[in-house]
């Protein structure tokens, strides 16, 4: 009887160890399928358009830099690009767009650093940023913002700025609570001790026409919506935010020079898909911005407007973009501001 117990229980084992040996082959089977499959995937991704989404209105340094370097992109993937501006909320109305869009990777999204931000200053988000998208690359690092006040405000400089914000209240536009203009804002009037009142707006292009129109007497534009402007005599630019001075704008002074200590970057923009981009599509979109922003013309404009391209493999930039979401949360805190 022992023995005959043995012999079943051996059976046992033998059947299960074929089972589970099956399964294997099975399971590597199916991966040696979709390896090709995806491969497949990626030389015949695109067929067709793809919809890029810029979280902000037209005419804000997204904006403009998105139709820049995207017209390039279109040479380097075979396909246009169709921009869809969907502002409101600090990126968050177009980031939720992307969100409920299909992982095909027909749908994209470029947008700014608040991106990061927002999980620190929103009580509510429609999403979480670091489960529900794919980071594709990150596009360019922000060197700084202009400093711009509207023609009628009587200062040249940053000194003759914080005398007048000592006597009466100025009024700064940004493209949103919490982006890095607030932030840069913010810490120019804790550093000063000025009356600075903060005026969101609901993107780049709105809060610069609101310092053109003298509803605002300040503004941080990036340089390619400043310079273009101040050029025109429609702002007067009178420092830069940044740690040295802008390359296009030699003769305008850096923050820094004026008050000891102060640098504000602008943040970096990034490319973002869908929560389960597929892998070969996430890198195609990655290499062919990588090679679009070689493109000299390209690349000069970025540098001249105070903007260092990047272009990092899709495992470099989710690290990046990661560590920003808890870095920037606690610059938020820092600068005092509270989640709304």
């Amino acid at each position: 009887m022992h023995r005959h117990i043995s012999a079943i229980g051996i059976s046992v084992i033998n059947i299960s160890a074929i089972n589970i040996f099956a399964i294997g082959i099975s399971v590597i089977q199916g991966l040696l399928v979709l390896a090709p499959a995806g491969q497949a995937m990626a030389q015949q991704y695109p067929s067709r358009p793809i919809r890029l989404i810029v979280p902000f209105p037209a005419g804000g340094n997204v904006d403009v830099f998105s139709r820049m370097l995207f017209r390039q992109v279109e040479t380097e993937i075979g396909t246009n690009f169709v921009i869809d501006n969907r502002g409101g909320a600090n990126s968050i109305i177009g980031s939720d767009v992307l969100k409920n869009a299909t992982p095909d990777g027909y749908t994209v999204m470029n947008t700014s650093f608040g991106f990061a931000v927002n999980p620190a200053i929103v009580k509510k988000m429609p999403f979480d940023v670091l489960r529900d998208f794919t980071p594709i690359t990150n596009v360019a690092t922000g060197l700084g913002y202009l400093l711009v006040v509207n023609p009628k405000v009587p200062v040249k400089n940053v000194s003759e700025m914080i005398a007048l914000a000592k006597k009466e209240q100025l009024r700064y536009s940004t493209a949103g609570v919490g982006n890095g203009q607030h932030l840069a804002g913010a810490l120019l009037a804790n550093m000063t001790r000025t009356n600075m009142l903060h005026v969101p707006y609901k993107g780049g292009g709105p809060a610069v026409a609101a310092c053109i129109s003298g509803e605002v007497q300040v503004h941080f534009p990036a340089g390619s919506v400043g310079v273009p402007h101040h050029k025109a005599g429609r702002v007067r630019a009178i420092a830069f935010t940044g740690a040295k001075r802008l390359s296009s704008l030699p003769e305008i002074p850096t923050v820094g020079e004026t008050v000891n200590g102060y640098v504000s970057d602008a943040g970096w923009h990034g490319m973002f898909g869908p929560a389960k981009l597929p892998a070969p599509i996430t890198k195609k979109l990655q290499q062919s911005v990588h090679k679009a922003l070689q493109d000299p013309k390209v690349r000069a404009n970025f540098v001249d407007n105070g903007y260092e391209p990047n272009g990092d493999p899709p495992e470099v930039w989710a690290k990046l973009f990661r560590n920003d979401v808890k870095r920037f949360a606690e610059i938020a805190k820092s600068a005092g501001i509270e989640p709304q």
